[in-house]
């Protein structure tokens, strides 16, 4: 496992993050397995959010590090500003909010501090200065270490970094897009803004949740218990028609090498500029085991070529990137939900 440094901070995370998103498949043992088998990997970057679960991913995690005591061990992230209930403040990125929901976090997760605290979504409606005013104030009290933003666009990150420059308040020292095969949206301005300014990119969706797993096929019926059996390629804006064609195309590539489909995409990942780690999502031990095992395969300057022929450079055949950022912000501005979430 190889250690990288997150963003511009002296901090090492494996290159490999383990995201605990949970779904009603996946039980408390297989959980707790699930966390204990990534850290006997190698694995030392943890990432869940509040509204996992309503609460609950966090709790797990608390209580699978508090059972192991590797918490010092890990890197620990988590991120706030979803929904977390009916009330008018139980969501954004205000003072009122942030400030209950670091509380709420810590006690859940067991722990006396966020190692790295994202803010989950764009809040387009409170002040940056109040946003990252309360974050300043947060770090001052040792209950965040650093700071990070998730599915912000370029202009908003430049501000943030802004009023790091101009009051000192905490610097942005991570982002957390989606990014893979199917979408490569990123890479037209955020990689390259990030890198520049020292931004460590931990991307999500590494198998476009699911749809680069192998299991969808052109031509083929869906198989049934997955997330989208029942999808209409010709409706879907994520496993369309063209996320089909490339799939077919890959399948080809990774058989020829030897190893799966999810095995390609997680190597491939590994591979791309600016990025710090991919998150993965397991609902089982042996889809952390498998994801490990890409980190040892180094695909070739031909097989790369090959690649970008098949999902060009900066191109999407999924709607990932731009509908979790640029179309809700757009969309928030005149909303009665402003959040869109």
């Amino acid at each position: 496992m190889e250690y990288r440094q997150l963003g511009r901070t002296g901090t090492r995370v494996s290159e490999l993050c383990l995201g605990l998103m949970i779904d009603s498949l996946t039980d408390e043992e297989t959980f707790i397995a699930i966390v204990n088998e990534a850290i006997d990997l190698g694995i030392n970057f943890i990432d869940t959010a509040d509204c996992y679960g309503a609460g609950e991913s966090e709790k797990r995690l608390g209580k699978a590090l508090a059972e192991n005591g590797k918490r010092d061990d890990i890197v620990l992230a988590t991120k706030a500003v979803a929904t977390m209930g009916p009330g008018p403040n139980d969501h954004g990125a205000s003072r009122y909010h942030l400030s209950r929901a670091v509380e709420a976090s810590l006690k859940r997760l067991q722990t006396d501090r966020i190692d790295l605290f994202y803010l989950h979504i764009v809040d387009i409606t409170t002040p940056l200065d109040e946003v990252f005013g309360q974050l300043d104030i947060l770090v001052k009290q040792g209950k965040i270490l650093y700071v990070g933003t998730s599915k912000w666009p370029v202009p908003l990150i430049m501000e943030g970094l802004m009023m790091h420059e101009k009051y000192g308040y905490p610097r942005i020292v991570a982002e957390e897009p989606p990014y893979s095969l199917c979408d490569r949206a990123i890479e037209n301005e955020l990689v390259w803004t990030c890198m520049r300014h020292g931004i460590g990119l931990c991307t999500w969706g590494p198998l476009a949740n699911g749809i680069l797993g192998g299991a969808y096929r052109k031509g083929q019926p869906f198989p049934e218990g997955h997330r989208k059996s029942s999808v209409d390629p010709s409706k879907d804006s994520r496993l369309t028609n063209e996320a089909l064609d490339l799939i077919e195309n890959l399948i080809p590539l990774a058989e020829a090498r030897g190893i799966t489909l999810p095995d390609l995409c997680h190597a491939w990942l590994l591979q791309r500029p600016g990025i710090t780690a991919p998150i993965i999502g397991a609902r089982k031990v042996e889809y952390v085991q498998a994801a490990v095992k890409a980190t040892e395969i180094e695909l070739t300057q031909e097989e790369l070529d090959k690649i970008d022929e098949f999902a060009p450079p900066g191109t999407a055949v999924s709607n990932y990137y731009d509908g979790n950022v640029y179309a809700r912000m757009r969309n928030a501005i005149n909303s009665d939900n402003p959040l869109g979430y």
